[in-house]
């Protein structure tokens, strides 16, 4: 059955535009995969002949052998006084090899006349040429009209004359774009309103930027008044305050709509691809994205959590699985006894019948969260503490000492040194390592001392390393939080350390780090 708004997805070439990020060719491809995995229906590759990347995207995006996902490519009308069949940039569009060709063209008076210095006759005839001659070349054919909701406001019938010139030239959907970004959710309605009145035998799409915080809620009501095609980004990324978030509105369509956009399969990628898609930008992902967010279902509040264990869902709006997120519960000095009981089920203990372990375990955390400590940001120290709690702790080693020299040379070069004196079963290990800070120094140390006992160091490996200094009006001798992430491969983890001597704080993190990967190795093994 088809679906009742097409997808159209324009993070390579309209997200492209966000401040500091630069998609190599491999990336725009590896991005399309994916957005062609989720399922969305178009996939606007960039300009052809605009830039050496989008010529060669095109030229390699037959790689992909897509499955879903349809290729559009993106560009210009013709130039004023020239015609289509001549225009180089209209003829790239022809060749380019895409099956789909959306054109830019103004849709304000005042675009028009100030920023394209041509008149208002031109514009049009530019518009019409152009489509009917990408038509001609057997292209579907959208037309972005730009600057519409400005343009509407200050002269509607020339708005809608843009969208005329491209409908009696053959273009099959008529995209209004906010490309300022300062449409308002009610001023959408009546607009699509009017203009679906005028052209009832087309689509009628919308492409909304975020510079008001609106691009969701305007789409989402576009959708609601009629239209059929919505455009976005992956994550909302894109110029200025970025476009409408795709990922946001395809969840919001499918399951607040009950419109059949994507299959269940499909959406349930939706968390994947947003992780996906920032790893690619090298952005940080936002943990509180909507339904795709590290945190858009994590509980903290005692009060909430103690809700969830006794009604599945009493603080989600839906199921996290239908969009392949989870439940996730924090630890802090906010919980009560059932965080701690619902938690420790997550790792397989069970303090169901163990109220005073629970107890202990949350005064615990209270205590060491009040001088520092963050304990839903190291689940893995989290586990540790339960264990111990519930007599479970494994030692695989204990500190005698350890002695860390940070040593500038002449040539410039820094080099830390440290030793480790430390007992493993009955024996006493001392082994010395360098590295180019502290902590990889201890490491270092600690890897010499124990690898030949315990194997399994060899496959861990320390991926981050965060200090966050407190109460920093103290100055120098403020306390400091050490957050460690580690992983083996198959797994990761966050350990965490808390002093005021940061080296001693990252021998905590440390430490935890190195015990859980072992616990969990053994554990793999049984």
């Amino acid at each position: 059955m088809p679906s009742p708004v097409t997808l159209y997805d324009t993070t390579l070439r309209d997200g492209a535009q966000r401040e500091g990020l630069s998609l190599t060719v491999d990336d725009k491809l590896k991005i399309a995969g994916w957005l062609d995995q989720l399922g969305v229906h178009y996939i606007e590759g960039g300009w052809p002949g605009s830039n050496p990347k989008d010529i060669e995207f095109f030229r390699r995006v037959g790689e992909l052998e897509l499955q879903h996902s349809k290729i559009s490519c993106f560009g210009s009308t013709r130039r004023a006084g020239g015609t289509a069949e001549s225009d180089p940039v209209v003829r790239e569009l022809a060749d380019s090899g895409a099956p789909t060709a959306c054109i830019v063209a103004k849709a304000s008076e005042l675009q028009v006349i100030e920023a394209l210095g041509t008149t208002l006759d031109e514009n049009l005839a530019m518009i019409g040429d152009t489509v009917s001659f990408l038509v001609a070349e057997g292209l579907e054919v959208f037309l972005d009209a730009e600057h519409f909701f400005d343009g509407y406001r200050r002269n509607d019938t020339y708005a809608l004359d843009a969208l005329r010139a491209a409908a009696d030239a053959g273009a099959s959907h008529l995209v209004l774009c906010d490309t300022n970004g300062g449409t308002m959710p009610h001023e959408v309605g009546p607009i699509i309103d009017r203009v679906r009145v005028s052209h009832p035998d087309l689509t009628v799409g919308v492409h909304f930027h975020n510079d008001t915080g609106c691009a969701v809620a305007n789409s989402m009501i576009a959708v609601e008044h009629g239209a059929a095609h919505v455009q976005g980004t992956a994550n909302g990324i894109g110029e200025r305050c970025g476009n409408a978030n795709l990922l946001t509105i395809i969840a919001n369509l499918a399951l607040k709509m009950d419109l059949s956009v994507l299959d269940d399969i499909h959406l349930q990628r939706l968390t994947d691809v947003h992780f996906a898609v920032a790893e690619i930008c090298n952005i940080s992902p936002d943990p509180h994205q909507p339904y795709v967010g590290a945190a858009a279902f994590a509980t903290k509040a005692g009060l909430h959590t103690s809700g969830l264990a006794k009604m599945e869902g009493a603080y989600e709006h839906i199921d996290p699985s239908r969009v392949g997120n989870a439940r996730r519960l924090l630890v802090s000095e906010l919980s009560g006894r059932s965080t701690i009981v619902l938690k420790a089920k997550e790792v397989g203990l069970d303090l169901e019948n163990a109220p005073d372990i629970a107890a202990a375990i949350l005064n615990e955390v209270k205590r060491l969260e009040h001088i520092g400590y963050h304990f839903e940001a190291a689940d893995a120290s989290l586990e540790l503490l339960m264990r111990r709690h519930a007599g479970l702790d494994r030692e695989f080693f204990h500190l005698e000492s350890f002695r860390v020299i940070v040593e500038k040379r002449a040539d410039g070069a820094v080099v830390s040194e440290a030793t480790v004196k430390i007992w493993a079963n009955g024996e006493r290990f001392v082994a010395t390592g360098e590295g180019n800070g502290p902590v990889n120094a201890l490491d270092n140390a600690l890897r010499t001392a124990l690898l030949q006992m315990y194997p399994a160091l060899g496959s861990i490996e320390l991926v981050d390393y965060k200090v966050r200094i407190l109460e920093e009006k103290v100055g120098t001798g403020a306390v400091t939080r050490v957050l460690i992430e580690s992983q083996d491969g198959t797994r990761e983890w966050s350990t965490i350390g808390v002093s005021p001597n940061i080296i001693e704080a990252s021998w905590h993190a440390l430490v935890d780090s190195l015990n859980f990967g072992l616990i969990h190795s053994e554990e793999g093994k049984r």
